[in-house]
C-alpha cells in the first residue's frame, strides 16, 4: 500500500510515530558504530564530553543525568573511566563541598572536538537524501510537534 492512500488518521499518525523510531533507530546505530570504529568510543560517553563541552565551567553530576535523562549510576561509571583516560576533572563544588563538579580538561576538549567534526559529517552524510529546504521543513515539522508534546505533558501533570 502506497503512504499516499493512507487516508485513517489515527492509521497515519501510528505509522509515523513507527517511522520516527525506525529513522532514529537507524540514525543512532550508525553514529554508535562509527564512535566505536573510529574514536574506540561509545555514544554515552560521546554525550556526556558533549555536554560537558556545552557547559565549560563543568556540571554536577547530577545535573548531567538529567541532561541526559539518565540515572546517575550510569553517568558514575561514564565519569570514572573519563577521569581515568585523563579526560575529564573532578573538582569540588566551592558552593558544596560534599559534591563535584565535573568538567573536561584540555585533552577532553581536544579529544570532543576532533570527534565532534567527524560526527557533524556523518550526520550530514546520514541525512543528504534530503535537500537543505527538506531538512529545515522537517526540523520546522518536528519542533512544533516537540511543542504540541511538552503542552501535553505540562497539562497532564
Amino acid at each position: 500500500m502506497s503512504d499516499n492512500l493512507i487516508t485513517d488518521s489515527t492509521r497515519l499518525s501510528t505509522r509515523l510515530w513507527l517511522r520516527l523510531l525506525t529513522s532514529t533507530h537507524i540514525i543512532e546505530s550508525e553514529i554508535r558504530s562509527q564512535l566505536r570504529e573510529n574514536f574506540d568510543t561509545t555514544l554515552p560517553r560521546f554525550d556526556v564530553m558533549a555536554q560537558l563541552y556545552r557547559y565549560s565551567d563543568g556540571l554536577r553530576m547530577g545535573k548531567i543525568s538529567e541532561l541526559l535523562m539518565v540515572t546517575g549510576g550510569n553517568i558514575t561509571g561514564i565519569i570514572e573511566q573519563l577521569v581515568n583516560e585523563n579526560l575529564v576533572e573532578r573538582l569540588t563544588d566551592p558552593h558544596d563541598r560534599r559534591a563535584y563538579i565535573v568538567k573536561l580538561t584540555d585533552k577532553g576538549k581536544q579529544e570532543f572536538e576532533r570527534m565532534a567534526d567527524v560526527h557533524r559529517a556523518w550526520v550530514d552524510s546520514l541525512l543528504d537524501g534530503l535537500s537543505a529546504d527538506e531538512q529545515s521543513e522537517l526540523y520546522n515539522l518536528l519542533k512544533k510537534l516537540r511543542q504540541s508534546l511538552e503542552e501535553k505533558r505540562h497539562n497532564n501533570d
